[in-house]
C-alpha cells in the first residue's frame, strides 16, 4: 500500500490537485530523477511510476524483464503560479544524458530510456522547442543526438512503496543520474 502524503513535501501523493499542473518525465532511475525535481520550488508533490509501456499495473520485476516496454518516469505535481513548465525542462534536460538511448551510465534498458510525456499541446509544443534548443548546445559540446522520446503523457502507474521518495528514505543509495555537464538556456525556447 502507498502511503498518502510525500515522505519530503508531506503533501498528497495522488490525486485530486486541485490548482496543479502535471509533467512526466523518463530520465533513467527513477530515485534520482525524483529527488532532482522534489527539490526545485514550486513543485507541490512528485511519485515515481512506470509509463509508457505495454502491459497495465507492472510490478518493478516486470519492468526490468524488458519485456513490458514501461519507462521508470517521475510524476512532478506543480503550481504553476510559483513554477512553470520550462523550468521543469531544464531540470529535465541537464539532469541526465538525453543521447544514450536505452541507458544512463550503466544502467541499461527499456525501463532507463530518456522521455518527456505531454499533458497537453502547450507542453509538447515547448518540449520540442527545447529539444531543438539544447540539441545545439550538445551539438556544439561535441554530443550526439538527443534519443529523447516526446508524446502524449500515456496511463503513469505508481512503482511500489518501497521506491516513492527513495533517496530520502535511504540517503546513501544508488543513484546512478547524471547531466552531461551542457547548461540549457535560461528561456528553453529562445
Amino acid at each position: 500500500m502507498m502511503s498518502a502524503k510525500h515522505f519530503v513535501l508531506g503533501t498528497p501523493m495522488q490525486p485530486p490537485f486541485p490548482g496543479m499542473e502535471l509533467a512526466l518525465f523518463g530520465m533513467g532511475c527513477f530515485w534520482g530523477a525524483e529527488k532532482k525535481f522534489w527539490e526545485l520550488d514550486g513543485v507541490y508533490s512528485t511519485a515515481v511510476g512506470y509509463t509508457a509501456g505495454s502491459t497495465p499495473n507492472p510490478t518493478y520485476e516486470e519492468v526490468c524483464s524488458g519485456r513490458t516496454g514501461h519507462t521508470e518516469a517521475v510524476q512532478v505535481v506543480f503550481d504553476p503560479r510559483v513554477t512553470n513548465f520550462e523550468d521543469l525542462l531544464r531540470t529535465f534536460w541537464t539532469s541526465h544524458d538525453p543521447t544514450q538511448g536505452m541507458r544512463q551510465g550503466n544502467d541499461v534498458g527499456t525501463q532507463y530510456r530518456s522521455g518527456i510525456y505531454h499533458h497537453d499541446d502547450r507542453q509538447r509544443e515547448l518540449a520540442e522547442a527545447s529539444r531543438r534548443l539544447y540539441q545545439t548546445r550538445l551539438d556544439a559540446a561535441g554530443f550526439g543526438a538527443i534519443t529523447t522520446e516526446l508524446c502524449p503523457a500515456p496511463e503513469f502507474y505508481y512503482a511500489e512503496e518501497y521506491h516513492q521518495q527513495y533517496l530520502a528514505k535511504n540517503p546513501g543509495g544508488y543513484c546512478g543520474l547524471g547531466g552531461t555537464g551542457v547548461a540549457c538556456p535560461t528561456g528553453v525556447t529562445e
